[in-house]
């Protein structure tokens, strides 16, 4: 589609920002905007000023990493390589306006200040494409919610044994054709652990009477991230409608909690020093879903799974708490809980005391005992060097360990066009495994 027929068939918010022309646009403007900042036929300017420009952009660079990955360390696996490239660039674009304005017109550094905004905005859209995590403009603002449903049904629809739940449902009439999201608390009743507000989904079927008691699927972000980020980058609802859509109005509950409390806490998911992140996953979101929605009961119909941490969080409560998840899907997970090294994470969340992290983590726990009623699907980029390896280490220890197990790999690397795309492919399988149609 060209820019002219975008420009005509959709609204703007709506248009893409990682394929397409916009971004390759964004990028030819942003190199158009180095080679205007750096060319000069002014003496002045081709002094030592260019090579300082060279030079103050390789130290502010320097300095971004050694804050980010070596002080602050908010992602335990380190900036990757292709982003700290694109900072690279945005700070080299700076650096050659602040050089070039000591010598230009108060107009003419306006110019030069707008053509360094340009080589940063080129930058972040390279990011954001890297990631894929604002395909839209759309998908930056806060997500469209409503009130949770409230009340019980008094009439409902469970699944008779060794059937599904989609043989004994019947649609009816007037059955709303999407289902509704809304964000709410779910409190640390037990954990004491402080929260963001979740987001549920509840499908079409969940408005109806009788009601059918459908499965939930406690899905989790990664960190840095928030619970809105599978409803805004991740597009659940979509899949979910859509999913909806071909089996009369069901699909599974969909409860996106917060596992961190903030974007840049990791809390590991574990009861440690940091917080009782696993109390809160494993007892309080559970206990909750079970009070305030009218839900299926069992493992069997409740399942969790997540992206990066979140991935890694969904095996830890697999094999932490295999008496309440039967299933799990780990998006692009780690093969252990981390914040960056084996020796910091135990340090900092056990105390140095290496018993206690191997009484948590997952490949210490499978390497201990079987776990033949768990099923889980590991998926990961094909072309994520960080998390493709622990994921194959991940897979292989679930299989020995007796787990119901695949393995699979999208195009991509750790971005969200691998996320959103491994929750579509396998929410057929979850819906499957948790009874809801066969």
């Amino acid at each position: 589609m060209t820019t002219t027929e975008l420009a005509l068939n959709w609204n703007p918010i709506d248009w893409p920002l990682t394929h397409g022309p916009i971004p390759y646009a964004v990028l030819g403007a942003g190199w158009i905007a180095v080679a205007a900042l750096a060319l000069s036929r002014d003496r002045r300017w081709l002094s030592l000023r260019p090579v300082g420009a060279v030079l103050l952009g390789g130290a502010l660079t320097g300095l971004v990493e050694a804050v980010v990955d070596g002080w602050w360390h908010p992602f335990p696996e380190g900036l990757p390589h292709y982003v700290i490239g694109w900072i690279a660039l945005a700070l080299f674009g700076i650096s050659l306006a602040v050089f070039r304005a000591p010598l230009l017109s108060r107009r003419h550094r306006l110019y030069a200040a707008g053509g360094a905004a340009l080589v940063v905005l080129a930058a972040a859209s390279q990011v954001n494409r890297g990631f894929d995590q604002y395909p839209t403009a759309r998908t930056m603002l806060a997500p469209k919610t409503q009130a949770l449903t409230a009340g019980h049904a008094s009439d409902t629809v469970t699944t008779p044994p060794d059937r599904a739940l989609a043989d004994v449902w019947q649609a009816p009439p007037g059955l709303p054709a999407k289902g509704t999201v809304s964000n709410t608390r779910i409190p640390g009743t037990k954990s004491g652990f402080e929260t963001r507000d979740a987001y549920v989904y509840l499908p079409p079927a969940y408005q109806a009477s009788p009601r059918p008691l459908l499965p939930v699927m406690v899905l989790l972000p990664g960190q840095p991230g928030a619970p809105s980020d599978w409803i805004t980058s991740g597009a659940i609802q979509d899949t979910l409608d859509a999913f909806a859509a071909e089996h009369h109005g069901l699909a599974p509950i969909v409860v996106v909690a917060d596992p961190t409390g903030d974007s840049w806490t990791n809390t590991l998911c574990l009861d440690s020093r940091i917080a009782k992140a696993h109390t809160y996953l494993a007892e309080d979101v559970p206990d909750w879903i079970h009070s305030r929605l009218q839900t299926a009961t069992g493992r069997t119909s409740l399942a969790v799974g997540g992206l990066s941490l979140g991935g890694t969080c969904s095996l830890q409560l697999a094999v932490n708490a295999p008496q309440v998840y039967g299933t799990f899907l780990d998006i692009s997970g780690q093969s252990e809980p981390t914040l960056g090294s084996h020796s910091e994470t135990v340090a900092k969340a056990f105390g140095g005391d290496e018993a206690a992290f191997a009484a948590v983590d997952p490949l210490h726990l499978m390497a201990a005992r079987s776990f033949p009623d768990t099923a889980g699907v590991f998926v990961v980029g094909a072309n994520d060097p960080d998390f493709r390896p622990q994921q194959e280490k991940a897979f292989e220890a679930a299989k020995q360990a007796g787990m119901a197990v695949d393995y699979q790999t999208l195009p991509g690397g750790h971005s969200w066009s691998v996320f959103r795309g491994a929750f579509e492919q396998n929410l057929p399988w979850l819906a499957k495994r948790m009874g809801l149609i066969r």
